[in-house]
């Protein structure tokens, strides 16, 4: 694991030390991060102008909840990054290099580049979980304070192993392009919102089938007190089955690739 680790934290750090030689690109991509987030904002406010409340949620409730969505999304960016490049590698034959290294395959991939953006979604989505917490009735203890951190934990567990997983799918989506993964992970923009404003069977959907609900709402609603707020007890389980499910794929992925000499 040590050894694993290592390669990882070499390899990002490589491709962090790269982009850190064009600083002007570097802080385009924080604040390009930065404003989306201030983007999200400002349609909850024009949302919240006109109503009080979504489904029971108030303003700054939605706030941490967008915040939440926003602050995991970072780290994807900033840790996954080169798994949006699978599809290209695998379209080149270009994966028998990581094959042929003694290392794991897929902490290669995952460690192959760095989206700077992320920081700018970690300092706006963090901004927005401040102000969300700040301004919501929470009934603070450490119990649950250590439990807020599990979740978000959980959730960014949760994130991340879609992202490999979608990104899998182009071991048998052909194409030089993560479409479906892209698509994946796009329709999940849609857990930023109180989950109970959407129909039955996006609910479930996001619940059971691909568990975004796992990611902002169910721990949030647990963290306020909301309706079925014990289902974010249940991220960290979410949590473990993603991680397994994300493997296997991978795994059942690599055994299907065809070198570049085939």
């Amino acid at each position: 694991m040590r050894r694993t680790l290592r390669i990882y934290r070499r390899s990002l750090g490589a491709h962090l030390r790269a982009v850190l030689e064009y600083e002007a690109d570097f802080w385009v991509l924080v604040v390009a991060g930065l404003l989306f987030q201030v983007l999200n904002l400002v349609f909850l406010s024009a949302v919240f102008s006109h109503v009080p409340a979504l489904n029971g949620w108030s303003f700054p409730e939605a706030v941490l909840l967008a915040g939440t969505y926003g602050f995991v999304n970072g780290l994807g960016p900033l840790f996954f990054e080169g798994t949006w490049r699978l599809a290209g590698k695998i379209n080149h034959g270009e994966l028998d290099y990581p094959l042929t290294r003694p290392a794991p395959v897929l902490v290669q991939v995952i460690s192959a580049g760095i989206g700077m953006h992320g920081i700018g979604d970690l300092i706006g989505g963090g901004a927005m979980i401040g102000w969300g917490l700040a301004n919501s009735d929470i009934d603070w203890s450490p119990t649950r304070v250590a439990g807020a951190l599990v979740l978000l934990a959980g959730s960014a567990t949760i994130l991340l192993s879609l992202i490999v997983l979608g990104n899998a799918a182009s071991f048998w989506v052909g194409g030089n392009h993560p479409v479906f993964a892209m698509t994946l992970i796009r329709t999940g923009d849609m857990a930023k919102y109180p989950l109970s404003i959407y129909g039955t069977a996006v609910r479930a959907t996001f619940t059971v089938l691909v568990p975004y609900a796992f990611i902002s709402f169910f721990p949030a609603s647990w963290l306020l007190g909301k309706e079925s707020a014990w289902l974010g007890l249940l991220t960290p389980l979410v949590a473990l089955y993603c991680v397994y499910l994300a493997r296997l794929v991978f795994r059942l992925g690599l055994r299907r690739y065809d070198s570049a000499g085939h």
